[in-house]
């Protein structure tokens, strides 16, 4: 501060002090206002701009959190490889509204249908909350009943024949490879009669193969080989050889709770459908209207299979190779 002796020999402000200090307090604001704009900014949730539209760190997480297995120290790079790919999205949008093609007919329907398999997406995942855990002894039940999947499984070697056939050709096929010495006489067999077929090598765990055909692979002996129908014909699988690998119930058990839950939570969509369409005035119209005569006799409706079930949910007839393989992962 600038200032001078009076006559009694005090301190006296100068009017130019004062400005002094008046400059200093308006600049201590304008740096204290900086680093408020500084603090905003780092605080922004833009990632970046494509023109005048903004990307965020919410949609980013968003994609993030689609990416299942991703390691807590992979995500920074995950996000960045992300963030770029919005971007070329959000250009691609760009261009695509300049050129009027979100009101082409066609992507009008493509957004349409999005929305309702959202909506019925959210609802199946609403209503399959209500399903409760499976309990301590229900986990043990399953465990018990699934020998081969669990305390008996095995790794199976398998060699895989898939053959093009008539249906009223499978019971030919079904003779032969039962007569035959061997899988090459069997092919040799196929040459001769003209059949299309192709082969593959694999090694599968037990809950890579189809639940409800696994007690069949578990009581084949090395060298055996089991004929299936197909949608093409029919698959001729021989089992080469097998090494035992059993799984206890400590481990077996994430995977048994994941897959009993996401089947109660099946049934629980399957239930409240049927009672939404018995509860629904339907009508068929135009090509899909039943006859007269049809309609008088025609039987209740099975209601399907809702749609975007649960993943990894079961058919009561058994699971899917796929369904297996993702609900029944063994670490």
């Amino acid at each position: 501060m600038i200032s001078s002796l009076d006559g009694r020999g005090h301190h006296r402000e100068s009017r130019f002090g004062g400005r002094i200090t008046l400059i200093a307090l308006a600049s201590a604001l304008v740096l204290l206002s900086a680093c408020g704009e500084k603090k905003e900014k780092a605080a922004s949730q833009t990632a970046a701009k494509v023109n005048k539209e903004e990307i965020t760190v919410h949609q980013i997480n968003f994609v993030l959190q689609q990416q299942r297995g991703l390691k807590p120290e992979q995500a920074e790079a995950a996000g960045k490889q992300i963030l770029e790919r919005l971007i070329d999205q959000e250009l691609a949008v760009q261009k695509a509204e300049e050129l009027k093609l979100d009101r082409d007919p066609r992507v009008v329907q493509q957004m349409e249908a999005a929305r309702r398999e959202i909506i019925a997406r959210a609802y199946v995942e609403k209503t399959g909350e209500a399903a409760s855990k499976p309990t301590d002894a229900e986990i043990k039940a399953y465990y018990d009943a699934k020998p081969a999947l669990f305390s008996a499984r095995r790794i199976y070697s398998l060699q895989e024949i898939g053959i093009e056939a008539k249906p009223e050709q499978i019971a030919t096929l079904r003779e032969q490879l039962g007569a035959a010495k061997s899988i090459n006489d069997f092919v040799e067999f196929l040459k001769a009669n003209g059949y299309r077929f192709s082969g593959n090598q694999a090694v599968r765990p037990a809950e890579q193969l189809p639940l409800n055909l696994l007690d069949t692979f578990a009581k084949l002996s090395d060298g055996q080989a089991v004929l299936l129908p197909s949608p093409a014909g029919a698959q001729v699988v021989l089992l080469v050889g097998s090494r035992s690998e059993p799984v206890d119930e400590a481990r077996a058990k994430p995977a048994i709770e994941q897959f009993l839950l996401n089947d109660a939570k099946r049934k629980l969509v399957e239930s409240d459908i049927k009672a939404l369409r018995a509860a629904a005035k339907i009508e068929y119209e135009g090509k899909f209207a039943p006859a007269p005569a049809d309609a008088a006799s025609a039987a209740p409706v099975v209601a399907p299979a809702p749609i975007s079930a649960p993943p990894s949910a079961a058919s009561e007839a058994g699971l899917s190779a796929t369904d297996i393989s993702k609900g029944m992962g063994f670490k």
